[in-house]
């Protein structure tokens, strides 16, 4: 019996949606959790490094800029790593400069040395984001949708646990000390982890998008197209879901109800939006990426809609709480679509390029709306704008989302004629 060259020991062993496919994802979801500290430890530390070197807020603010350029960048570059030289790679390089990075953040003599350091903290980070989630659509393809929507979870939970790890550790050991230990624990603990996920995937499947499924949906689109479309598209939902997440604690203090509820809000938004991404990814397995993040995007946009009408504190509470369910699953839903409809060895490379697009949209929707603010004197006009964004997040899938279904309409017709 001859054995096809192009499947080796361990490809032919490991069977999709299987067991080993869901400890796999485990292991995922640990990384995710682990190297996501790079989003999150930034925003605890800005008070104490501010008051440290006699910066200006607006200055050591630029510490979490240069975390989403490196992030959004980040993307890009090591998905193409994930694409040609496979997850474990990716992921290793991240590993070595996220230790780096937060040794060289806990040895900073200025405010620049500091700030800048955070572009390879944001672009280590990003190995356990965009490619994770690619990555983890090779190993499913009946829960492929639910698998990427988990994988992309680890940033949610790293978001819910590292806060309160790094303000610990600042009020009792100093933000030095406890960068330098967060840099120290991540490099051990998320290397032991990823030399489980190794072993776990075996030595034949250094690229697992080599057998993996082709893709399901025709937009009849080229790559390129479809990708810069979709970009469009992220950028917009982003701008929109950036004007809560950046300002809510802002507008709580303007409402005269204290920073510290509006606080408590961005938990609240963090907390559901784990709940809306695992749910998402239940969806997009039954209905598809495209209509999935069609049915996300308008719920979110129906949330902003609130947000204008309604501002007790309880109805902020309520309104925030639905704003973190129907947006958490918009960013997945992205990864979801290109990999239905892209081929599987550019999944990396092309999902890196949509996460890219949406942490510009991040970046430029939260500084739009404080300059919208600045000129109105109120954030009323600042949901407008966020709405309008989504309509143009809405009119983009509506329209792929007919080109799909006219296609599928039109091949079902042939095959019967």
């Amino acid at each position: 019996m001859e054995i096809p060259s192009h499947l080796t020991r361990d490809s032919d062993m490991f069977v999709p949606d299987s067991r080993r496919a869901w400890t796999r994802l485990a292991v995922a979801v640990l990384i995710g959790s682990l190297g996501s500290v790079g989003m999150w430890s930034v925003v605890v530390a800005l008070p104490a490094v501010q008051t440290e070197f006699g910066a200006s807020r607006g200055t050591a603010s630029l510490a979490f800029t240069l975390v989403m350029l490196g992030f959004g960048s980040g993307g890009v570059l090591t998905g193409k790593i994930t694409d040609r030289y496979g997850i474990v790679t990716a992921i290793g390089l991240g590993i070595g400069i996220l230790g780096l990075g937060y040794i060289g953040a806990g040895l900073s003599t200025s405010i620049w040395q500091f700030i800048l350091v955070h572009f390879a903290i944001g672009l280590s980070s990003s190995a356990t984001f965009g490619p994770l989630m690619a990555e983890a659509s090779h190993w499913f393809s009946r829960y492929r949708g639910l698998a990427v929507a988990i994988a992309a979870s680890g940033n949610y939970i790293g978001g819910t646990i590292w806060p309160p790890l790094v303000n610990w550790g600042m009020q009792t050991y100093g933000w030095r000390h406890t960068h330098i230990a967060v840099g120290i624990f991540t490099a051990v603990a998320m290397t032991l982890a990823l030399i489980g996920l190794r072993m776990l995937m075996g030595a034949g499947t250094q690229r697992d998008h080599v057998n993996a499924p082709p893709p399901r949906v025709n937009l009849r689109l080229s790559t390129n197209t479809l990708t810069a479309i979709l970009a469009l598209a992220s950028i917009a939902c982003c701008v929109a879901m950036s004007m809560p997440q950046v300002h809510i604690v802002a507008y709580c203090g303007d409402l005269g109800y204290g920073v510290a509820r509006g606080a408590e809000m961005l938990s609240l938004m963090l907390g559901f939006g784990i709940i809306s991404r695992i749910g998402s990814g239940f969806l997009a397995d039954r209905i598809g990426g495209i209509p999935t993040l069609l049915i996300g995007s308008v719920a979110q946009g129906s949330a902003l809609l609130f947000y204008l009408f309604f501002d007790s504190l309880t109805s902020l509470y309520i309104i925030s709480a639905m704003f973190g369910l129907f947006q958490g699953g918009i960013v997945p839903s992205y990864a979801i679509i290109v990999r239905e409809a892209m081929p599987a060895s550019e999944a990396a490379t092309r999902v890196g390029i949509v996460i890219f697009a949406s942490v510009f949209g991040m970046s430029f929707g939260g500084w739009i709306s404080g300059v919208i603010f600045d000129a109105t004197g109120s954030y009323g006009a600042a949901f407008i704008n966020g709405v309008a964004w989504n309509l143009l997040n809405v009119t983009i899938m509506v329209s792929l989302l007919i080109r799909a279904r006219g296609y599928s309409a039109k091949a079902v017709a042939a095959q019967t004629a």
